[in-house]
């Protein structure tokens, strides 16, 4: 039987550490030829600071939407959705793009989208630096830090048409964190690479998090990225609908529901279907769980209290 947990109880390396992104019943509605369309429905998450956590999703799940909004990029519908304190729902023109050079960095998934492509690795990573007064010579020595950070300083001289893909996402990663950003979102940072070179890349998001300290939310549709890291959220239908929890030291991890504050939760689609669950299902409550039946199982469950 699935475990169940409150949205609240983040993992428990992160315990005592203050939420950093806190979203509330956030719905984001588009509309498309005269369709309405709800990407996010409803969907709670909390990120504490300090955390690197990956987001995990099937296409049209609301993971990039959710990132949209998270990034300042896009406006939710309804709910609330906060980073560092800010309010995302209300926050206006000027402060909107205080907070995307500021608060802060994104990488896409296209490689194209992360880099000018006129400009050398140093140069790129220099760029959002001139919205911080920093001088020349300061600028210059913190963007040569970050490239030697992530493993990248040969192509400090390197235009992106003259760099990998690989390449060309870990200096990404380093523009993303060149104005010290509170939060670093990655949309697909390996969609476009081989297995060797996307765990490359991967490995200077994790560098980003544990060496400046830099909290990171990796949106991804690669389930496998939850080996990586402590905490993984997975998302369907526009809602928080599992997580996993992994402790590397002792090689384990443990699945749980996403309980929301109004009791909704998403059973895993491989045990509904392992069950034949479907429109409705049986429940008893016991002394410490509940207990979930298909409708049409033989006979009535025992011991539950009705």
């Amino acid at each position: 039987m699935i475990e169940v947990i409150e949205e609240s109880e983040a993992a428990p390396t992160a315990r005592g550490a203050e939420p950093l992104i806190v979203c509330e019943n956030l719905v984001r509605i588009f509309w498309a030829d005269k369709v309405e369309v709800q990407a996010l429905q409803g969907l709670d998450l909390t990120v504490l600071d300090g955390e690197l956590v990956a987001v995990v999703g099937a296409s049209g799940s609301g993971k990039s939407t959710l990132l949209g909004i998270l990034s300042g990029l896009d406006v939710p519908t309804a709910g609330t959705a906060h980073v560092d304190g800010l309010n995302l729902l209300t926050m206006k023109g000027r402060d909107r793009i205080a907070f995307r050079r500021h608060t802060v960095g994104f990488v896409w998934q296209q490689t194209a989208r992360n880099l000018f492509p006129y400009l050398s690795a140093l140069e790129n990573v220099m760029l959002p630096m001139t919205y911080t007064g920093l001088r020349a010579r300061a600028r210059k020595a913190r963007a040569a830090e970050l490239l030697e950070l992530f493993g990248i300083a040969y192509a400090r001289d390197r235009r992106p048409d003259m760099m990998s893909g690989g390449e060309q996402q870990r200096v990404a990663i380093a523009t993303a964190v060149a104005n010290s950003p509170r939060v670093l979102f990655a949309d697909e940072p390996t969609g476009e690479l081989d297995t060797e070179t996307g765990t490359e890349v991967f490995a200077a998001l994790q560098r980003a998090n544990a060496e400046l300290g830099t909290t990171v939310v990796v949106v991804t549709h690669d389930s496998k990225v939850s080996e990586h890291v402590r905490r993984t959220v997975g998302i369907r239908n526009g809602r928080t609908s599992s997580e996993v929890l992994r402790d590397h030291e002792a090689q384990s991890a443990e699945e749980y529901a996403v309980l929301d504050r109004f009791g909704r939760l998403q059973l895993p689609r491989a045990f509904t279907d392992a069950l034949r669950m479907k429109d409705r299902v049986r429940l008893a409550l016991e002394d410490d769980h509940i207990g979930v039946w298909p409708q049409q199982a033989p006979g009535k469950p025992q011991g539950g209290r009705e």
